[in-house]
C-alpha cells in the first residue's frame, strides 16, 4: 500500500472513530447535560494527550503555534456543543448527512487561508458527494418545530467544523499529530470550563463512558492529523462522506435506527466521489 493509500485509510479510520465517539454522546445524552457531555469529552481527551505528549518525549509548544490552535479550539468547542445538542433529536445518520456541507466549504476555505489552488476535479467531487447526500434525505422526515433548531445546530457545526479542518492542515505538518491532538483537546477544555460551575456530579459509569469517549476521540484526532498532515485538504474534505455508512452502520446497531434503502444508495454515489478525488494525479510529463 502507497504512502497516499495509507493515509486515505488512516483518514477513513479516523472519521470512523468520531462517529463511534458520537454513538457515545448519544447514549449520554438522554440522562446527562450537553454542556456537561462536551467539556467531560475534552477534560479526558486531554489528560490522554498529555500522556502520549509525555511518551512522545514532550514535543516543544512554542509560542508561534498558540494563535491558530486557540482559533481552532474555539471553533471545535463550539461545533461540537452544537453538533451533540443535536443528537439528542436527530437520529445519527441523519446528523451526519445534514452536517455534510463541511467538505464543499473546505475547498474554499483552503484556498482563502493555506493558498491552495482549488482544483476542478475535486470540486466536482464534493458536488458529486453531495448529489449522494441528497440521495440519501429522499424520504427523510420534515425538518419543522424542535427539529428545525437541531438543523441549524448541524448546519453551524459544519461551518466550524470546516474551518478547524482547514487550521488542522496548517499545522499539522510543522507540528506534529501529538502536538495537535493536544492543542485541540486543550484549548477546548479551558473555554468549556465555566460549565463546571454548579454542575451537578456525574456518577462513576458516566465518568466510565466520558473517558471512553476520549480515548475514541483521540484516536480519531491522531489519525486524522497523520492524514492530514500527508495529503491535501481538499482531498481529505471528500473522505468525510464516508462518515455516512459509518453512522448508518452505528446508528443501526446500537440505537435500532432503521436504514432507508437511499441511505445505501447515496453512499454508492459518496464512496465513488472519494475514490475519484483520492486518485492520484498524472504526472506531467514534458
Amino acid at each position: 500500500m502507497s504512502g497516499r493509500s495509507f493515509a486515505l485509510v488512516q483518514c477513513a479510520a479516523g472519521i470512523g472513530s468520531l462517529c463511534l465517539m458520537d454513538v457515545v454522546v448519544k447514549h449520554l445524552a438522554a440522562t446527562t447535560p450537553v454542556a456537561v457531555i462536551t467539556l467531560g469529552r475534552y477534560v479526558t481527551g486531554t489528560l490522554l494527550a498529555l500522556v502520549v505528549w509525555q511518551l512522545q518525549g514532550r514535543p516543544a509548544i512554542t509560542r508561534a503555534m498558540l494563535p491558530l490552535h486557540l482559533v481552532r479550539g474555539g471553533l471545535i468547542a463550539s461545533m461540537a456543543f452544537a453538533f451533540y445538542w443535536s443528537l439528542k433529536t436527530l437520529p445519527l445518520a441523519e446528523a451526519i448527512t445534514l452536517s455534510f456541507i463541511a467538505p464543499l466549504l473546505v475547498p474554499p476555505f483552503a484556498s482563502l487561508l493555506l493558498k491552495e489552488r482549488m482544483q476542478p476535479r475535486l470540486l466536482a467531487a464534493g458536488a458529486l458527494g453531495f448529489v449522494g447526500v441528497l440521495v440519501t434525505v429522499q424520504g427523510a422526515p420534515r425538518f419543522d418545530g424542535d427539529r428545525l433548531l437541531a438543523l441549524g445546530a448541524v448546519l453551524y457545526a459544519a461551518v466550524a467544523y470546516a474551518g478547524s479542518a482547514v487550521l488542522l492542515r496548517a499545522r499539522a505538518a510543522s507540528d506534529g499529530a501529538t502536538i495537535v491532538t493536544l492543542m485541540g483537546a486543550l484549548v477546548p477544555m479551558i473555554i468549556l470550563s465555566p460549565v463546571a460551575i454548579g454542575a451537578a456530579p456525574v456518577d462513576a459509569v458516566t465518568i466510565g463512558w466520558l473517558i471512553a469517549m476520549g480515548a475514541i476521540g483521540n484516536i480519531g484526532m491522531q489519525l486524522l492529523s497523520r492524514a492530514y498532515a500527508q495529503i491535501e485538504a481538499q482531498v481529505l474534505a471528500v473522505m468525510e462522506f464516508t462518515a455516512l455508512g459509518w453512522a448508518a452502520l452505528f446508528g443501526w446497531i446500537f440505537f435500532a435506527e432503521p436504514v432507508r434503502a437511499q441511505i445505501w444508495a447515496g453512499a454508492l454515489v459518496i464512496l465513488i466521489a472519494c475514490l475519484w478525488a483520492g486518485r492520484q494525479p498524472r504526472p506531467v510529463t514534458a
